[in-house]
C-alpha cells in the first residue's frame, strides 16, 4: 500500500487501466462460458415446450370431428338406415348436411363389411378403401381414429360402430353398421395448421430421419395407420433465432472497454470535478430541474446533494400544492356551508311556512293535505340531510367497521329489485330492471350485506333521480380467477360531463344545480357510497357522456363461506292476542316525542301509560300486569333504555319491547336487534310504522276464531 502511494499519478492510472481490463477480460469469459451453457438449455426447454404445443394443436384440431361421429353414431335414425338402406334419408340427413361435418368423405358400412352409401367432395375423387380388416378394430375398439396414405395425399380418417340412442356409451347393444368420417390432410390444411402455430408444416414420408438444425426448431409428428404403424409424418418448422455464439462481438467489446479505460484519465477531472460544479452552479442560480436529474446521476457525493437538491425542490413544491389545496378545501367548505345553510332552510322554510298556513281555517280540505304532504316530504328531506351528515362524521372518525356474514346473493338482488321498483314515481317513464347474472353464484358469499345493499340503493337512487324516461338496470357479474364480485348499475339519464367526472367521488361536490334546480343535495351521497366500497375491500368507478346515461361499476372481494348454515329455530316473544283496548307503556323522557305517540297509539283505541324515565318503566312494569307493550325511548336519565329493558326481561320475558331512538344508523340498529328487543322504530315517527308494529304485535285471532 505504501508503494502504491508513492507511485505517480502516471503510474496509478496504468495500474488501474491495467486492472480494469482485467477484471472485463475475466467478466467476458465468465459470461461465454455461461452463454455456451445457457445456448444448450434454452434450445431444449424451446423444443420441448413446441413439442407440446404441436401435439395440443394436432389433437385438439381433431376434437370436434371426434365429438361429431360420436354424438351421430348413437342415432336410432341411422340405426334404421343400416337395414333399410333408405336413399331419400341419407340424402336428406347426411348428404343434404354433409358441410357440416368439415370432412371430405363420408361413407356407411354394414355389418357385413359392405358399403351402404357414401358421399364425398372432388378432394377424394375415388374416396377412400375401407377393408375388412379396418372394420373389424373399428368394432373392437368401437371408435378409432387412423391416417391413411391415398393418391391424393394423407386421409385423417375418423370411425365408430352404429348404436341405438339408448346406448350412448355403446357397451349394452352389439354394434348395427359402421360411420366413417374422412378428412384430406392437403396443403390448404398444412398451410392453415401453419399460421396457427406459427410454423412451416410439411408432410414427410414415414422413414424421415430428423436432423437437428441450427436455425430451426423441428419436430416430427408421427401419423398412425389402424394399425398403429407410421405411414406419414408432418414436420414442424419454426425459426429459432436466438444465436448466443458472438464470441467475436464479445472479444471486440472486451477490447473496446480496454480502449475505453485508457480514455478514463482525459476525462476523470472533467467527469468528476468540473461537470459537477457547474451543474451545482445553474442549480443555485436557476433551480434548474434538468441540473438537478442530471447531478444526481453523479456517483458519490455530488449525486448525495443532487437527492438534497431535489427533496428541497419536492418539498417545495409539496408545500405549494398544499397550499392551493388548503385555499380549495377553505372553498369547498363555505360553499358546503352555504349549502348546507341553503339545503337546510329550505325544508324549513316549507315547514314554518306551511305549517303557518294550516292556521287558516277558510283552507279547503284539499289544500290542508296538500300542506301536509308538503310539510311531510319536507321534514324527510331534513332528516336525510342529517344522517347524511351524521354518517360522514362516523365514517372520518372510523366508528364503522363491516359486519361479515354469510350473504344469498341472488336473494339480496331480488329484494333489492322489489324494494326499489316501487320507489320510482309514476310521472316517470322508466324500464327498470334486473340483469340476471350468466354465473350465478349458488354459494352464499362473506359480505356486509347492509353495507352492500346501501351502496346500491345509493346509487340505484341517484339512477331515478336523474333519469326522466329511459331504461334504469343493475346486476353482478363473477369474477372467479381474479377473485371479485363486479356490481354494476346502468342508467339512460341525463349524464355527467368529463369534468364532473374527476371529481363526482369528492365529498360537497354537486352537479344537479347545472342540470335542474329541482335537484338538490349536500354532495355527500356518493363520497359515503365510495367510502362503503373501499370499507368493503372494492373499489368503484363511473363511465358516462351527457345525454347518454352513465354507468357506475364497483367491485368487491369474491369470499364464498365454507360454513353449512344450521337450520334453527329463532325464539321470539309470543304475540299477544290483540283487543280494542290494550294497555301501553310508553317510556319517554321528552313531553313532544309522548304526546305523538300517544295519538298514534290512541287511534288504535289503545290506553297508554307514561314513564318519564327507565327505572319508572321497570316499576310500572312489574306493578301493572296488564301491560302488554312497551314502547323504550333508549336515552333516558336514571336507567337508559338498554338498562331498564334488563330488568324488565328478567321479570316478563314474554313481552314485546319495542326500542325507539334518534339513533338510526345501521350499526345502531343491528346493536339494538342483537340485544334482544323485539323491534325497532327511529325518530322522526311515521305513523304507518307505528301502526305496523302494532298490527305485528297485536294479532288479530278474530278471523282464526271464525274458521
Amino acid at each position: 500500500m505504501n508503494k502504491f502511494c508513492h507511485l505517480n499519478t502516471y503510474s496509478k492510472l496504468i495500474l488501474l487501466i491495467a486492472s480494469t481490463t482485467l477484471f472485463f477480460i475475466f467478466i467476458y469469459i465468465t459470461l461465454y462460458l455461461y452463454t455456451v451453457q445457457e445456448e444448450r438449455h434454452f434450445y431444449d426447454t424451446t423444443y420441448q415446450q413446441y413439442e407440446k404445443e404441436v401435439k395440443s394443436l394436432f389433437r385438439l384440431n381433431s376434437k370436434t370431428a371426434t365429438a361429431t361421429i360420436i354424438d351421430v353414431t348413437y342415432w336410432d335414425e341411422l340405426v334404421q338406415f343400416t337395414k333399410s338402406k333408405d336413399e331419400q334419408w341419407f340424402q336428406q340427413n347426411i348428404v343434404k348436411e354433409f358441410d357440416a361435418y368439415e370432412a371430405d368423405y363420408i361413407g356407411i358400412y354394414g355389418l357385413d363389411s359392405q358399403l351402404i352409401n357414401k358421399t364425398g367432395t372432388k378432394k377424394l375423387k375415388n374416396g377412400i378403401e375401407i377393408s375388412p380388416e379396418i372394420l373389424k378394430a373399428v368394432r373392437r375398439s368401437r371408435l378409432k381414429r387412423f391416417y391413411l396414405s391415398v393418391p391424393e395425399g394423407i386421409v385423417e380418417v375418423f370411425s365408430a360402430t352404429i348404436h341405438p340412442a339408448s346406448d350412448p356409451k355403446k357397451n349394452k347393444t352389439k354394434p348395427e353398421g359402421y360411420f366413417i368420417i374422412a378428412r384430406l390432410l392437403d396443403q390448404v390444411f398444412f398451410n392453415s395448421l401453419g399460421r396457427i402455430s406459427s410454423s412451416e408444416v410439411v408432410p414427410v414420408n414415414s422413414n424421415y430421419i430428423l436432423e437437428k438444425e441450427d436455425k430451426w426448431i423441428v419436430v416430427v409428428l408421427d401419423l398412425k395407420d389402424w394399425k398403429n404403424q407410421t405411414t406419414s409424418k408432418l414436420l414442424f418448422k419454426r425459426p429459432f433465432t436466438l444465436n448466443y455464439k458472438n464470441t467475436k462481438e464479445i472479444l471486440f467489446v472486451v477490447l473496446l472497454v480496454s480502449l475505453l479505460s485508457i480514455l478514463i484519465y482525459v476525462f476523470c477531472t472533467k467527469k468528476w470535478v468540473y461537470d459537477p460544479l457547474k451543474l451545482v452552479k445553474s442549480i443555485l442560480e436557476t433551480t434548474n430541474q434538468s441540473a438537478i436529474s442530471a447531478l444526481k446521476k453523479v456517483p458519490g457525493e455530488f449525486g448525495y446533494i443532487g437527492n438534497l437538491f431535489e427533496e428541497n425542490n419536492i418539498q417545495r413544491k409539496q408545500l405549494e400544492k398544499a397550499k392551493r389545496k388548503a385555499e380549495e378545501s377553505d372553498n369547498l367548505k363555505s360553499s358546503f356551508l352555504a349549502n348546507l345553510s341553503h339545503e337546510i332552510r329550505t325544508p324549513m322554510n316549507a315547514i314554518m311556512g306551511f305549517s303557518d298556513l294550516l292556521g287558516d281555517d277558510s283552507l279547503s280540505e284539499n289544500e290542508k293535505k296538500q300542506y301536509l304532504k308538503i310539510i311531510k316530504d319536507s321534514g324527510s328531506n331534513l332528516v336525510s340531510i342529517i344522517e347524511d351528515l351524521i354518517e360522514m362524521s362516523k365514517i372520518d372518525a372510523n366508528q364503522i367497521v363491516p359486519n361479515y356474514a354469510a350473504v344469498d346473493l341472488e336473494a339480496c338482488m331480488k329484494e333489492l329489485y322489489s324494494s326499489l321498483k316501487v320507489t320510482i314515481p309514476p310521472s316517470k317513464e322508466i324500464a327498470f330492471y334486473l340483469k340476471t347474472s350468466s354465473k350465478p353464484l349458488e354459494q352464499k358469499v362473506l359480505t356486509d350485506e347492509t353495507k352492500l345493499k346501501q351502496i346500491l340503493i345509493n346509487l340505484i337512487t341517484n339512477a331515478i333521480k336523474f333519469t326522466e324516461s329511459g331504461s334504469i338496470n343493475f346486476g353482478y357479474s363473477v369474477h372467479k380467477k381474479k377473485g371479485f364480485l363486479e356490481f354494476t348499475v346502468e342508467d339512460t339519464g341525463n349524464g355527467i360531463s368529463k369534468d364532473y367526472l374527476k371529481v363526482i367521488f369528492d365529498r360537497f361536490r354537486q352537479i344537479e344545480a347545472t342540470i335542474s334546480p329541482e335537484l338538490t343535495g349536500l354532495g355527500l351521497g356518493l363520497s359515503i357510497t365510495k367510502a362503503y366500497v373501499e370499507m368493503l375491500g372494492g373499489k368503484i368507478a363511473v363511465k358516462s357522456a351527457i345525454g347518454k346515461g352513465s354507468i357506475f361499476s364497483f367491485t368487491i372481494p369474491l369470499v364464498i363461506d365454507e360454513n353449512v348454515a344450521l337450520v334453527t329455530s329463532l325464539k321470539t316473544p309470543a304475540l299477544v292476542q290483540g283487543t280494542d283496548d290494550e294497555v301501553i307503556l310508553v317510556a319517554e323522557d321528552d313531553n313532544v316525542n309522548y304526546l305523538l305517540l300517544k295519538k298514534l297509539i290512541q287511534h288504535k283505541k289503545h290506553t297508554v301509560l307514561r314513564a318519564t324515565n327507565g327505572q319508572e318503566a321497570v316499576a310500572m312494569c312489574n306493578e301493572h300486569k296488564d301491560i302488554s307493550l312497551v314502547f323504550m325511548d333508549l336515552k333516558m336519565p336514571v336507567l337508559n333504555g338498554y338498562e331498564a329493558f334488563e330488568q324488565i326481561r328478567m321479570n316478563r320475558p314474554d313481552l314485546p319491547i319495542i326500542a325507539h331512538t334518534a339513533y338510526s344508523s345501521v350499526e345502531d340498529r343491528e346493536k339494538i336487534m342483537q340485544f334482544g328487543f323485539t323491534s325497532y322504530i327511529s325518530k322522526p315517527l311515521q305513523k304507518e310504522k307505528v301502526f305496523e308494529i302494532l298490527d305485528s304485535v297485536f294479532a288479530d285471532f278474530t278471523q282464526s276464531s271464525r274458521n
